[in-house]
């Protein structure tokens, strides 16, 4: 068994997008544009709101070293989004959808179309990362008084 996992080829790790007019200043004024849509937005304009409060220059600080690490490889971040993500009870499945919707109307707006492509294929695949990780773990996952609460509500 153990040779068929070996000899499975490996997903190789994404590289540093290389477009000069891709740099820290561009990823910052990226995400500062996101996050003004994202907060106008009907459903999740009150969600971040009510996360971020008024702490939002240290939120964009963060989110720009977390794109700067997923764009352009150079190690800026170091969080842990599952983990501050699936605390969140407010957050619906669908949320991702308006989410991804409003990042690529704003990386298309922003970017050139070969650069748009590489971020909103790799926000694509942090969604669903996300996704998987708030919306579909098996109630053993979420420790004995989930299991014991969903197992109740299924009585």
């Amino acid at each position: 068994m153990s040779d068929a996992l070996s000899a499975r080829p490996r997903p190789q790790p994404d590289e540093a997008l290389k477009d000069p007019a891709v740099d820290r200043a561009f990823i910052g004024r990226l995400v500062r544009e996101f996050y003004r849509r994202v907060r106008s937005d009907a459903r999740l304009g009150p969600i971040f709101a009510g996360e971020i409060k008024d702490h939002w220059e240290p939120h964009l600080e963060k989110m720009t070293d977390f794109w700067c690490a997923v764009i352009l490889k150079d190690g800026s971040y170091h969080g842990r989004p599952v983990p501050a993500h699936v605390k969140l009870t407010t957050v619906e499945e669908s949320d991702f959808d308006i989410w991804l919707g409003i990042f690529r109307q704003t990386v298309a707006d922003l970017c050139a179309p070969g650069t748009a492509a590489v971020f909103v294929e790799r926000a694509e695949r942090i969604a669903r990362s996300l996704r998987l990780a708030m919306f579909f773990r098996l109630p053993a996952a979420l420790g004995p008084d989930a299991a014991r609460a969903r197992s109740a509500g299924n009585a």
